[in-house]
This record gives C-alpha cells, structure tokens and sequence, in this order.
C-alpha cells in the first residue's frame, strides 16, 4: 500500500510535465512558467499598493516577490525533479516520494498565498517552521559528520536564513493586529529569533567573502564565479563588508532596519552584477538557474525580515 501511495503520483504528474514546448529541458521550462507567472501576479499586487509608500519604503513589497517567485520555483523542481530532491530526505523518513510531493505543492501555494496577501501570515509561518525543519533534519547531519566542509555550513545557514525571512514575514506588523501589551511584549521579543536566523549566516558568508573571494558571492557555494565577469573579486569583498556589517547590526539589534535593507539591496546587486550574466549565458542549465534563484530568495528573505523591522528614527 505504501508503493502505491508514493509511486502513483509519477504516472499522473511526471507525464504531463515530460513534453515542454521549445526542446527545453522539462526542469528549466516549468521553472520559468513557474517563474513567470508568480512575477505577473505579484506585480500586479504591488503596482496597486505601491502609489501608498513613500522613499525607500517602495522597496519593502518587493521583498516578498522575491522571496514567492523562488519559493514557486523550487516547489516546481519537487515534481520536475523528483528523484533527486527524493534522495536528500532521511532514509529513516518512510515515503520519500509522497513528501516531496506534498512540500511542493505547499512550497507553491504558500508563495501565491504571500504574493496576494491571502491566509498570508500563515503560509509563511509554516514556510519558516520547515526551512527550520530541513535545518534540523537534513543540512546538520551533514554538517555533524563533515565539520570542516564550509559548503555544508553554507547549506545549513541558507536555509536558516529562508526560514528567518519567512518568520520575519509572519511576524511583521501589518500581519498582527493590536493586542494586549502583555503580548505584544511577546511578539517583540520573539523578532529576535528572525534577526538572529539572518544575522549568523551573514557574518559567516562575509567571512567567507575575504577568505575565498573567487567563489560566487552572496552565498558562498561551491562555485567559482566567472572570469569573464568584470569586477568580480572587487564585488566580493564589498558583499563581505556589507555582510559582516550588517550581520553584526542585525545581532546586536541596532539600526536593524537600514541595515536589513541595505543588505537586500546588495544581495540584489549582486544577483543582477553576477547570477543574471551566469543565467544569460545558459539560460536553459539548471544548475544556473538555481544559483539564480538561490540568491534572489536570499535577497527576498532579507527585505522581509527589513520590513517586519520597526522604523528607527534619525
């Protein structure tokens, strides 16, 4: 009975996404409609609330775009690419097939929950608990057993940093209403958790910028970034620097704002001077594609956890 519970949805599922249009790969075609149709719908949510904010607050709903469009985009990869997302869950974990399913179909409908504002606060609560779930499960096994291997910590944090970006999200004030003061104090007390899920990984990613500043930047994977790419250790050291500023920033909870957004800013940066180029050259290989998307969910988690943050005054 359990066979046929997991191997069922192939038959249905993997078909119809087998025949892309175009002789693109399957993966990276339902990437893009993935992809593409998260962007529509977003922005034309944010084009109606955009005219509402002022200066650097127009940034701020942009935050949780980026963060939806990658969400979509690797809940895709969950039906396109079932068979190896299947064999990074736990052999004690019976069903692999069944859970990569369902985390895809929630992955999807939790970004289109964010983009329109709908049961929003929820789906990205439950975003958080399982990036903090994977955290647990599957990156720190690893890093466990291999403690010297940077890529491994590297993997461990980024998801650390999703799921802060999405507690942040659930945490922020437009989603929690006037409550007593007693829980209001909770709350507050409770975006620490978000700032500190951010924090770590960007004082070890800036680390990591000036000890191997020929590897991509953002989230420093096992990659080296292009030579043809102009700049590119002078763009590494400057992402270090803003890392590490704004991680510190970030721990010790001051200018926690501006600091949260600066950093989403260069995150973008770098995803535009860096990732864009990698994905316009071949724009049809996947592993591209998913350093493209990788960092711009990085990106997206940070202006969230800028956006939960109150306004410092100057």
């Amino acid at each position: 009975m359990q066979t046929q519970l997991c191997c069922f949805p192939q038959f249905v599922v993997i078909p119809a996404l087998a025949f892309p249009p175009f002789d693109i790969p399957p993966i990276s075609f339902w990437i893009y409609v993935s992809a593409s149709l998260l962007l529509i719908i977003g922005l034309v949510k944010l084009f109606g609330e955009l005219p509402q904010l002022h200066g650097v607050d127009k940034i701020m709903p942009f935050g949780r775009l980026f963060f939806a469009i990658p969400l979509a985009v690797f809940g895709s990869e969950h039906f396109t690419a079932t068979a190896n997302v299947a064999s990074l869950v736990p052999r004690w974990i019976p069903a692999h097939t069944f859970w990569v399913y369902l985390v895809g179909l929630a992955f999807i409908c939790a970004a289109v929950s964010m983009v329109l504002l709908i049961q929003a606060r929820l789906a990205a609560a439950l975003v958080g608990m399982t990036m903090l779930i994977f955290v647990v499960v599957m990156d720190m096994p690893g890093v466990i057993k291999q403690p010297g291997n940077r890529f491994f910590w590297a993997l461990a944090l980024r998801q650390l940093a999703f799921s802060g970006g999405a507690l942040a999200f659930a945490m922020s004030p437009w989603s929690i209403r006037p409550r007593q003061r007693s829980r209001a104090q909770t709350t507050s007390a409770l975006t620490a958790i978000p700032r500190f899920f951010i924090g770590v990984p960007s004082i070890f990613y800036g680390v990591e910028h000036f000890l191997h500043p020929a590897y991509v930047p953002g989230i420093p994977l096992d990659r080296l970034t292009p030579d043809w790419i102009p700049g590119r250790i002078f763009l590494s050291y400057f992402v270090g620097v803003i890392l590490i500023l704004a991680g510190v920033c970030l721990i010790v909870n001051k200018k926690t704002r501006l600091a949260a957004t600066a950093l989403g800013l260069t995150i973008l940066l770098t995803v535009l001077w860096i990732y864009l180029p990698m994905l316009l050259v071949a724009p049809t290989d996947v592993v591209a594609l998913n350093f493209f998307f990788d960092t711009l969910f990085f990106c997206g988690a940070i202006l969230l956890l800028a956006n939960a943050m109150a306004k410092e005054r100057l």
